[in-house]
């Protein structure tokens, strides 16, 4: 039994598309269409194989399903998706063949063995690993060559899945040795709390959560240097709004996405432990459920961080919130004499807020 991986650079990029003459010799399109989250997205389209590359293992690795661009979020540059270990989940892909003949399992990001056995891909939904870590998606394809069966695996290197620590792991406050602390909600209900955690090991931080930020960039900043593994609440609600709040700005500016390297993300992630020892941060601030950052942009390309390029990207949030209102959240603009550096809060609360600081 023969087993090729096919290269990444062979992969589409997205899905291509049907003419109207195959369409109509194959008949109409396969597709289930899902929730995830707060939006509709396709969870799975059958569609025409590209064109295989001329060569002469062509027949070996034409490919045969990729996540669609609906995995990636409404700005398409979300790398993340999030679950709760053994979970059902919706994970978007272009199919190129009737999906009963394949079958998928999950490898480990770190490392690429695989930590789950091959099982059918039946259907829009596929299940989670057990156990917290990030994953990419293996597809695996039977096909016979000559007298022998061959195992074409295709892995799916985006979007990376993010298994969490359920909350309910946490105990006194504490999750694996890292001090996280109470929540409104432990002490008071009433209150949100994050669905789970992700454990997050030193060699995670560089790990790609969008086109333009890391893993690394929300990590609370406390006294808890030296302890590993870490614990990060993350929404990729979050993620989407920061994504589209950049390409905003690079339109503003008239140039591509790609050109937006000057930015930094002052904080992310905080626990309430940590929340609660910074000055002037609100008792319920929503850095504490994964759905906040302080972030600074050069938007004008000056190479200054400047009162004006806040000004800036506070236009592009409220340009972003008129045309996605399913990410309204609060917008904070520091810049008083009081801050070494103006930054901007971005947050996709689920209502509008505006505050000066």
């Amino acid at each position: 039994m023969g087993e090729i991986l096919m290269p990444a650079a062979e992969r589409p990029a997205s899905a291509p598309t049907i003419s109207r003459r195959r369409r109509a010799a194959r008949g109409a399109i396969w597709a289930s269409r899902t929730i995830f989250g707060a939006a509709a997205i396709g969870a799975m389209q059958f569609v025409h194989a590209p064109d295989a590359p001329h060569n002469p293992f062509a027949q070996f690795v034409r490919p045969h399903a990729w996540a669609s661009a609906d995995a990636f979020g409404t700005s398409r540059e979300v790398k993340l998706r999030f679950s709760l270990p053994g979970q059902e989940i919706e994970f978007p892909l272009a199919v190129a063949e009737d999906p009963t003949g394949l079958q998928y399992q999950w490898a480990a990001v770190a490392d690429g063995e695989a930590v789950t056995e091959p099982v059918p891909l039946a259907g829009a939904t596929i299940v989670a690993p057990p156990r917290a870590g990030f994953y990419q998606l293996v597809l695996l394809h039977q096909s016979r060559a000559q007298d022998s069966t061959v195992i074409t695996r295709e892995r799916v290197s985006e979007p990376t899945l993010a298994v969490m620590v359920p909350f309910a792991e946490k105990a006194a406050g504490v999750l694996n040795g890292y001090h996280i602390g109470t929540y409104l909600a432990e002490r008071l209900g009433g209150h949100d709390e994050p669905e789970g955690f992700l454990q997050v090991s030193q060699g995670d931080v560089r790990l790609s959560v969008s086109k333009h930020f890391h893993l690394g960039d929300f990590i609370t900043h406390d006294g808890q240097a030296e302890v590993w593994p870490k614990y990060v609440a993350l929404n990729p609600r979050l993620l989407d709004k920061l994504e589209l709040v950049v390409a905003e700005v690079a339109k503003m500016r008239g140039v591509s996405p790609e050109s937006m390297a000057a930015l930094d993300v002052h904080s992310g992630f905080r626990t309430p432990a940590h929340n609660a020892q910074v000055e002037r941060a609100a008792r319920d601030s929503r850095h504490q459920y994964g759905d906040a950052a302080d972030i600074v942009i050069d938007a004008d390309g000056d190479g200054r961080i400047t009162r004006s390029d806040s000004r800036i990207v506070a236009s592009a949030v409220d340009s972003v919130e008129e045309m996605h209102p399913d990410l309204v959240g609060g917008l904070g603009i520091y810049t008083s004499d009081r801050y070494r550096t103006p930054y901007v809060h971005i947050d996709a609360r689920g209502h509008r807020s505006r505050w000066r600081g």
